[in-house]
Order: structure tokens, then sequence, then C-alpha cells
């Protein structure tokens, strides 16, 4: 296989990690789109986040993986497809191809009418579990990239702020590195319990990881 890239060295690395990461390799088994099912997966076993009859919101969700978990996650015996106990909301700026049962939205949260379009589904129901996979165009710049994960994450936070259950979670990808001790306090003056959670199926190289707020901080 030729790869036109100005690193071939490093491509061919990284391919060839893909090509032989279990995670892959399962995720092409069980029929989820990405790996990344796993580490929702995870983040919801450890912490019992998503049951049947939930009302999920799902932003950042191209290519649709955490969908798909959480699709099977409302589904009698976890099918991937027929009845579904629960709504589930998904949204990204980039294309995602259907998923039965699955309402999606492709638009920019930062844009008003997309943000509208969103509570619109929502029809006046509460979430009861809203998680993130948005992540920015990183360039490699601490500070830059610092703040545009911040603005990610506190247009999560803000939509949490009106659109979430007094006892609902949030999930968000963050990194660690500069700005990460602030989006924990950033969480914690937001929610009562806060996790971080490294999943397994992220990779050793990466440096994400993810933050988990429980229970909506009620304003004094």
């Amino acid at each position: 296989m030729k790869i036109k890239t100005k690193s071939k060295k490093v491509n061919k690395s990284w391919l060839n990690d893909h090509v032989n990461d279990p995670y892959v390799k399962l995720a092409q088994k069980e029929g989820f789109r990405a790996r990344a099912a796993y580490k929702l997966k995870e983040i919801d076993e450890t912490l019992g986040l998503i049951k049947p009859g939930q009302v999920l919101v799902d932003l950042g969700s191209a290519p649709g993986a955490w969908s798909q978990y959480m699709r099977r996650r409302l589904s009698p015996q976890g099918a991937a497809m027929g009845a579904l106990q629960g709504t589930i909301i998904a949204m990204d700026l980039l294309p995602m191809e259907p998923i039965e049962g699955v309402q999606f939205l492709q638009g920019d949260l930062r844009d008003e009418s997309v943000l509208a379009s969103l509570v619109l589904a929502l029809d006046g129901r509460l979430a009861d579990v809203v998680v993130s996979d948005m992540a920015p165009n990183l360039s490699g710049l601490a500070s830059v990239d610092s703040a545009r994960i911040e603005h990610l994450v506190e247009l999560a936070l803000d939509f949490c702020q009106h659109h979430l259950k007094p006892q609902g979670a949030l999930v968000v990808k963050v990194f660690h590195g500069s700005g990460y001790a602030q989006w924990v306090q950033l969480f914690k003056a937001h929610f009562k319990v806060v996790k971080p959670i490294k999943p397994k199926a992220s990779r050793d190289k990466s440096s994400e990881t993810f933050l988990v707020g429980m229970g909506l901080v009620t304003p004094a």
C-alpha cells in the first residue's frame, strides 16, 4: 500500500497499529462504526449511566459509534435494530449515516438555529445523559488548543445547565496537559460528583481522558 504523506514511517506505523488494534477488530466483529464505542461502554459500565427509558443526547456523534452503543443499551437484549425504549438525539457538524431509532441533526452547536433544533427535538423533555465526543482540530499550540477544547466543554456545560435533569450526567472528552486542571474545576463547579476516566480503549499514546459530571449543582 502506498501512502502519500510527508511522514511515511509515522503513518505506516499508525496504520499497522490500527489494523492490529484489538478494539478495531472487536468493533468490526460486533458491528460498531468505530472503536470509540468501547470507551463509552467502559464509562457506562463503571458508573451505570445509561438505562432503558432515558432521553440521551450525543454531541459530536459522527461517525455514530456512541449512538450505536446507546441504541443497544436502550434495546431489549441489546439489539442493534428493532424496539427502542427511550430517545436518542445525535448532533454533529459532519454527516452521519442513519442509525435506526436515532434522530440525527447536522449542524454546529455554536449556531443558535442549530441549538434551537436540538431543543425542539427534546420536545420539552430534559435529558438524562449528555455525552460529548466533540473535539477541535488541534493546532499543536498548547494555548490555542486548550482554548478550543475549553470552548467545547463550556458549550456542553451550558447546554446541560438548561436541558439536563438535576440528577443527570454529562460525559465530555478532554486532554491532559494545559488547561486540564481548569476543566476539572469547571466541572466541580457544575456537578456534585466528578469522575475522570481514561478507558482502556483510549490509546496509550493519546492524552485524551473523559470527565463525567453527575448531579447538577443547584445555584445558591
